[in-house]
């Protein structure tokens, strides 16, 4: 997979620059379709076409986007780490990285940025198992651990913290790495990341307290078994956060919502369609239009389709 490109040539022409993850800007997705393999009727495209026009995402070098091709760990490293800018709550355990990420690895620094912001975990014997296709139910945990994000209904008193955190986190400095597409799912175009101002997306609906502790206090079983037929397939230590992801309005299922498929691998068309309404939910783009069939796949939305 890696072969389509230099890696060493791409390090050595970024070496030095650095990387800021953007606060996207309000304006809404086109239905201009960038990507052949992406047409217009295609589930994902709204999420897809909004993340790549934000530099969030990109293609192959051939042209294409590949949406139904799986992710493996060290892509989704680096695609939170372009997508999020989050703070440093832990340290790498040894002075190296991990065992199985060698020096000069393509994904180096963002597993590293990945395992320090909280989003990713290593095994207990210091492994990152980066080439490993990652499960949908694993990249929810990952998105729910390392952006604390809250259920929509008490997103608006939750305190906005990050996990783990005892004390004043320093933004780490970012790396001089790649700022292009490598970090953002592996195509190697030369551009400029600039950092633009947050989007001033709608605050969520504020609950009353009734409502608020409704919603905290419903075990995380009860509702995936609520929203998912294939709820029972959910690892155990996972279920906590696909309810939290649920309940943010984070999970996008096609082709029914009802149907999550936690342990098939990710396809990079989920990833994207998660990652956006991760964004949304932090505040950071506006929701797509409800008329904008892509949102029928929204699990949670007054407007999807239960099938």
């Amino acid at each position: 997979m890696h072969s389509l490109f230099s890696v060493k040539n791409i390090a050595s022409l970024t070496l030095g620059l650095t990387v800021v993850a953007p606060m996207v800007s309000i304006a809404p997705a086109t239905a201009q379709t960038t990507f052949p393999d992406v047409p217009q009727n295609y589930w994902a495209q709204p999420f897809i076409e909004s993340l790549t026009a934000r530099n969030i995402i990109a293609g192959y070098p051939d042209g294409t986007f590949r949406p139904e091709q799986a992710v493996q760990r060290d892509e989704f490293a680096a695609l939170v780490r372009k997508a999020f800018s989050t703070e440093q709550v832990r340290e790498i355990p040894s002075a190296s990285t991990f065992n199985d990420v060698p020096q000069g690895y393509w994904a180096n620094p963002a597993i590293e940025e990945a395992y320090e912001q909280g989003f990713m975990q290593a095994t207990e014997n210091n492994n990152f198992l980066p080439e490993e296709e990652i499960e949908r139910a694993e990249a929810l945990v990952i998105l729910m651990r390392g952006l604390n994000l809250v259920p929509a209904q008490t997103a608006a008193t939750a305190p906005q913290t990050t996990p783990g955190q005892t004390t004043p986190a320093t933004r780490r400095a970012r790396r001089g790495s790649i700022p292009f597409a490598i970090a953002s799912l592996m195509q190697p175009v030369f551009s400029a990341v600039s950092q633009v101002a947050p989007a001033q997306a709608t605050p969520p609906e504020t609950t009353t307290p009734s409502e608020t502790q409704a919603a905290v206090s419903r075990p995380p079983a009860e509702i995936v078994s609520n929203y998912y037929t294939d709820a029972a397939q959910i690892p155990p230590n996972a279920v906590e956060d696909v309810a939290r992801a649920t309940e943010a309005n984070v999970v996008v299922n096609y082709p029914s919502v009802r149907v999550l498929n936690p342990t098939e691998p990710l396809s990079r068309a989920s990833a994207a369609a998660w990652i956006h309404q991760a964004l949304v939910r932090l505040g950071r783009l506006e929701p797509l239009t409800p008329n904008v069939e892509a949102t029928n796949y929204i699990v949670g939305r007054p407007n999807a389709e239960n099938q």
